[in-house]
């Protein structure tokens, strides 16, 4: 019965791993009734490394080139297995086989928007996206903190772990840049850069070696943005308030028409427009009022004399109501201060003494 057990045994002489396709980290080479025979041929490929696992605990690590399978070849191993001189017998041994091309083009992005502080906003959320790859670089430390024993590990299994790093070190990674929202949307690069040296540590922590890191967009949320343009757009007229309402009363003349275009589908909406525009009219007004008093500069013996000619025209309440509304609707958005609210407000309440 030994006999023909052991003419029915299979004798390994060569192992190798051909890849069959895309997105496999490690393969276990099939030993099921099959023994390593003295002398056999050890072939790892370019892009490739193996690794013997003898009872458990990982032996030799073979980079690539072609191997004679002896005691010279496998040192750690035959220390295991107390060779005391050249074995002549065949032996079992778990050889995985580990793919050490990089895994390219793996998705990564900010599912929620997440808070930052930032230099020139204090605190801003944004979201961000882009790619990275990577590869492995030590074999026998992902064999025992990832693949472990298991027959082929796919990259897949492995997806969701990455990411969640990438999106844990973000913060992080724009900090140590130092530089503001705006500048960071337009030095991409240079946040992708500060993300791989935060990600590096993490990746080698399971054996692994982050390739490249590329960051295709960052961007606010789109209520964030609004604001954003609304700021963009006072810079473009230089700060000047007047200059922004007419701009903003412009805006909303075509948005009036068609509501009124609309007849009957809600005569509320149309007259809240023609009630946002007449605000937009009066602030406009006022603030441009205010803009020429202050070029005026040191005329102030003329000022006097220009209120009385406009005493009889005078400002409704109901006018007065509506401009400071705006105006604290901006100021809640940021676009003006609380010292510039209260010091507009001051002056329309003198309006309507």
């Amino acid at each position: 019965m030994a006999l023909m057990d052991f003419i029915k045994k299979q004798f390994i002489d060569i192992l190798q791993w051909t890849e069959d396709g895309d997105g496999t980290l490690a393969w276990r080479f099939p030993m099921a009734g099959m023994e390593i025979q003295n002398g056999g041929t050890l072939v790892v490929r370019e892009s490739q490394m193996a690794v013997f696992v003898n009872e458990g605990q990982v032996a030799d690590v073979f980079g690539p080139g072609t191997y004679k399978l002896t005691t010279q070849t496998l040192p750690v191993l035959t220390y295991l297995k107390n060779w005391d001189k050249l074995f002549q017998s065949p032996f079992k041994s778990d050889v995985y086989f580990f793919s050490t091309r990089q895994q390219v083009d793996q998705k990564w992005g900010t599912p929620q928007p997440i808070t930052i502080r930032d230099k020139d906003f204090g605190a801003v959320r944004l979201r961000a996206f882009g790619n990275y790859a990577y590869r492995i670089a030590d074999p026998k430390l992902f064999h025992t903190e990832i693949s472990g024993t298991r027959e082929s590990y796919p990259s897949a299994d492995l997806e969701g772990q990455l990411r969640g790093l990438v999106l844990q070190n973000i913060s992080n990674a724009i900090a140590g840049s130092g530089l503001p929202f705006l500048d960071l949307a337009a030095n991409q690069v240079m946040f992708a850069d500060a993300l791989a040296h935060e990600l590096q540590p993490a990746f080698a922590k399971i054996g692994l070696k982050l390739e490249s890191m590329t960051v295709q967009n960052v961007s606010l949320p789109e209520e964030l943005q609004k604001i954003l343009d609304q700021k963009i757009g006072m810079g473009m007229v230089g700060n000047d308030m007047g200059k922004f309402m007419q701009y903003q009363t412009a805006q909303a003349i075509p948005k009036f028409a068609e509501g009124a275009a609309g007849g009957g589908n809600g005569g509320g909406s149309v007259a809240g427009d023609a009630m946002g525009l007449g605000a937009g009219v009066a602030l406009g007004q006022v603030l441009a009022q205010n803009l020429q008093q202050g070029l005026q500069g040191g005329a102030a013996p003329s000022a006097p004399q220009a209120a009385p000619a406009a005493a009889p025209v005078g400002v409704r309440p109901e006018e007065v109501m509506a401009t400071l509304e705006k105006l604290g609707e901006l100021k809640s958005k940021g676009i003006l201060t609380q010292e510039e609210f209260d010091a507009k407000k001051a002056e329309l309440l003198k309006k309507l003494i």
